[in-house]
């Protein structure tokens, strides 16, 4: 519904079909009664749930989901629900509230920004400002302590200027993300974008958004390498969901790959437990991070350790 400039989604699936809370919340029950632990809430646009639908109203929309979520969570041994592609535009208070209190939503937020520049984000149509989602990351770490935050942006989208460029390097270096991705503008047609990028004034050239993206990212991959290596100077005490062992045994410690609840599967860094003795995958181990190894953090299960 939100119809981004560079967007092709919309002409593709057409508009935004929420589905049914009560099939939500049935389809958790019966996963986690299968043995899930981790629910991964996924849509296009999640918090504009449920508007085509009339839930929406007070207490009701993204909220009444989580809230329902939550307590089937809770029934099941506190399994985690992590909500991914959170729309900035409407991302509200109450929202960012009923994410701080319930205990079974994990503090994660997948919320793709694409850009920071004023300019660019007036051009993309994300019928946002700068100033309000710099405001709504500000509430989103103050409120809920520990968050952590992943999102993803467009370099090279046409007409984007050196200015706009460096502005999102110093938005980067503010906010201190735990994850990003940044993906270089390919003309889409059909798309308001891919005709402004027919204009020779607009367009920015490959060699320019390669080198572009190559400075986000690794200003980004400083940032996690620095926040992976003050987690464990901490001894920070975390639970970790095992994903699985690798197999492998070093000094004989077994090794396992598992993350904790502010990284999420496929997408982000991993936890590396090393353990006196093979774990269960699945479980959730209480552990303390103890090294870091570039964007993974490297974990010992405290009762070895005691």
């Amino acid at each position: 519904n939100q119809k981004c400039a560079f967007c092709t989604i919309p002409s593709i699936r057409g508009k935004m079909r929420s589905k049914p809370v009560d099939e939500i919340v049935s389809e958790a029950e019966a996963l986690l009664a299968d043995g899930a632990f981790e629910l991964n809430l996924i849509g296009q646009d999640t918090t504009n749930f449920g508007r085509d639908i009339g839930y929406d109203g007070a207490g009701e929309g993204l909220i009444g989901l989580l809230t329902a979520l939550d307590g089937v969570a809770g029934v099941n041994g506190g399994a985690w629900i992590r909500l991914m592609y959170a729309y900035p535009s409407t991302f509200t208070d109450a929202m960012i509230d009923t994410i701080a209190k319930l205990p079974n939503i994990n503090k994660y937020i997948d919320i793709p920004l694409q850009h920071a520049s004023e300019s660019m984000l007036t051009a993309m149509r994300r019928q946002t400002s700068a100033a309000h989602q710099t405001s709504l990351l500000h509430k989103l770490r103050d409120r809920i302590p520990g968050i952590a935050i992943r999102t993803t942006f467009i370099t090279g989208f046409p007409g984007e200027t050196q200015d706009d460029h460096d502005q999102l390097l110093a938005f980067l270096e503010e906010m201190r993300f735990e994850a990003m991705g940044v993906f270089q503008y390919s003309r889409e047609q059909g798309t308001p974008a891919g005709t402004m990028d027919l204009d020779e004034s607009l367009h920015v050239p490959d060699e320019i958004k390669a080198q572009r993206e190559e400075e986000l990212m690794l200003l980004q991959q400083r940032i996690a390498f620095e926040d992976a290596a003050a987690i464990a100077s901490e001894r920070r005490p975390m639970a970790i969901l095992l994903d699985g062992p690798t197999g492998e045994v070093i000094d004989d410690l077994h090794v396992h790959t598992g993350r904790h609840q502010g990284q999420a599967p496929q997408v982000d860094a991993h936890t590396i437990v090393l353990a006196n003795g093979p774990l269960t995958e699945g479980d959730l181990a209480h552990c303390t991070i103890v090294d870091s190894d570039g964007y993974d953090l490297i974990a010992r299960p405290t009762e070895d350790l005691d």
